[in-house]
């Protein structure tokens, strides 16, 4: 991997072209974690910087992030009454979680190339069109074999989206917003969630059919993404790709290359990002996606207080992502998630443990803290994927994480029914709390190693004239130095 390096002034980002040996490699993993304290603007004059195109970019990435999230908790938040219908155990019925976890790195190598080549636009629609069918065939699931079977093609259609939002918002930012922008972007999961957690409360139970309005609701507003969309052009930046690449004989056989080059050139740091997004994956799916079963199940709660307690906690997540997304223009992105994976590994007792009220505050820190860590990762993945696939090495490298804790739900639900509790009534009772703990130490612990040995490329140029895989492919010269952030900066203050 690359080392980062800063100018004296720390505003321009410069990526060496050399080699480094590992013992340098590793002796720079202190010195270059120290916050920077870059000068940034302040939040608003940062979100003034963009213009209203930027502005529609990042809406539409941001809701459909947050319908994909949605769509993924409609099963999480069902587990009971899918057991019950499908006569199965909650065990068997998180296979549904497990299967669109593992097939969503299909989705993303499939669409996230496409987007690449292609251009962001057309692919993002056919995901959304495939979530609207997908989600109103989960609702008439009649057999627990119909239900995996969706949900598995379910998984290869969610998995396409994640990279193409990330790109479709960020690609085109101003520098000096990239921060605050990512973490908002990045708050679309919590945001879908707390939806999820609202209508599942409206809608299961209530209405009849049990559990099947959540699904067929959950059909409706990606019609409405659909159309903003296609309102919407392509990127700027993917524009100008795309002209340089028309400007030669093959187009197609530019992109072969450059991709050529960019494993060539990106393969360790590629697996890098694989191991990276398995332990953020591993973080929030550890941390959130048996949480309302086990708040259920060891400590009773109504179905009511689930719900408060799982939209307090998304509103924790919510204000986590936003102020560390920003803080990390600031203080740098390493520092800042290795900061919240401490804090958040502090708050584990309380999190798992309280069995009143009060757990609600411990839910709204630690969700604060692993979406705070999350709202750095759509900048970070951008900042350090190759120019030419970020759209498929941002979403490949997070649904291959996904695929890596594919099964983190099953696992914690299997281990806790090892721990077996008193039953009320019929109904078999487990320590969830202590597996969820257990699990979310040795996360929190991999993700701060991992972070801590990995490469930083803060305020790295999105320019295809500053790509040097791009240059190496098509042999202009072409020299790769970002463009210094210090107008952004001034135009800021001036706003």
């Amino acid at each position: 991997m690359a080392d980062e390096k800063y100018s004296a002034d720390q505003r321009e980002y410069v990526q060496p072209r050399e080699n480094m040996s590992a013992r340098r490699y590793l002796a720079t993993r202190v010195t270059t974690l120290k916050p920077a304290h870059d000068k940034v603007p302040n939040p608003i004059a940062l979100l003034r910087m963009l213009n209203l195109q930027q502005w529609l970019f990042f809406f539409v990435a941001f809701f459909a992030w947050t319908w994909d999230a949605f769509d993924f908790f409609t099963v999480s938040l069902t587990v009971t009454d899918l057991a019950e219908s499908f006569d199965k155990t909650k065990a068997d019925i998180t296979w549904g979680i497990t299967l669109v976890l593992m097939l969503r790195s299909v989705g993303s190598i499939i669409f996230g190339l496409a987007a690449d080549r292609y251009g962001r636009k057309w692919p993002f629609v056919i995901n959304n069109v495939l979530f609207i069918v997908l989600e109103l065939g989960t609702g008439f699931c009649s057999t627990y074999n119909q239900f995996l079977g969706v949900r598995a093609l379910f998984g290869i259609a969610m998995g396409g989206l994640y990279g193409n939002a990330a790109a479709t918002a960020l690609e085109d930012c101003p520098e000096a917003a990239r921060g605050i922008i990512s973490g908002m972007l990045q708050q679309g999961y919590a945001f879908g969630y707390l939806l999820a957690t609202v209508f599942a409360r409206a809608f299961v139970n209530t209405v009849g059919h049990t559990w099947r309005p959540l699904f067929w609701f959950g059909a409706g507003p990606p019609v409405l993404i659909i159309l903003f969309r296609l309102c919407l052009p392509e990127t700027q930046a993917y524009q100008e790709r795309k002209r340089i690449r028309e400007e030669e004989p093959n187009a197609a056989k530019l992109f072969v290359q450059e991709g050529k080059v960019a494993l060539k050139r990106h393969w360790l740091l590629l697996i890098y990002m694989v191991l990276l997004m398995a332990g953020f994956n591993f973080m929030s799916h550890g941390s959130q996606d048996l949480y309302p079963t086990m708040l259920s199940n060891q400590y009773n709660f109504s179905a009511n207080r689930v719900t408060v307690t799982q939209v307090v906690a998304n509103l924790g997540a919510m204000t986590g992502g936003t102020i560390v997304g920003y803080s990390s223009s600031i203080l740098g992105r390493r520092f800042s998630i290795i900061c919240m994976c401490i804090l958040g590994g502090a708050l584990l007792y309380p999190y798992t443990f309280t069995s009143s009220n009060a757990v609600i505050a411990a839910a709204f820190f630690q969700q604060f803290c692993v979406q705070g860590a999350w709202g750095v990762i759509p900048i970070h993945l951008m900042e350090l994927s190759p120019g030419s696939f970020r759209t498929s090495v941002v979403g490949t490298s997070y649904q291959l994480g996904n695929l890596a804790s594919s099964a983190s739900s099953t696992i914690e639900a299997t281990i806790g029914e090892r721990f077996p509790l008193p039953p009320k009534g019929k109904t078999a009772r487990y320590k969830y709390g202590l597996v969820i703990c257990i699990f979310m130490g040795c996360v929190y612990a991999y993700v701060i190693l991992l972070t801590f040995l990995g490469p930083e490329y803060r305020g790295k140029n999105f320019d295809v004239a500053a790509d040097e895989d791009m240059a190496e492919v098509t042999g202009h010269d072409r020299k790769f130095v970002a463009r210094n952030d210090s107008e952004d900066v001034e135009a800021a203050r001036r706003v």
